[in-house]
């Protein structure tokens, strides 16, 4: 799990259960997308709650995710965005 911490000591991570972010203190977890269809069965990511694109159209949810994660860790988890 990357973890980016800023200069005032909030620290932001995508989130999953491989690290107990509660020992950390207290959490705010908040959706970084929307993973999607549309009425065609195409996927999209939309990433504006944390500022980004909609990504897409992908056939699968899976690609979708993928793009999600990827763009994510490149934009959102960048420690330049502190």
């Amino acid at each position: 799990m990357q973890l980016v911490i800023s200069s005032t000591g909030s620290i932001r991570c995508l989130y999953d259960e491989s690290l107990d972010l509660h020992s950390l203190g207290k959490l705010s977890i908040s959706r970084g997308s929307h993973v999607e269809p549309n009425d065609d069965g195409q996927w999209f990511a939309d990433l504006s709650p944390v500022g980004g694109p909609q990504l897409g159209p992908f056939v699968s949810r899976s690609a979708a995710l993928n793009a999600e994660v990827r763009w994510l860790e490149e934009h959102w988890l960048s420690p330049s965005n502190d």
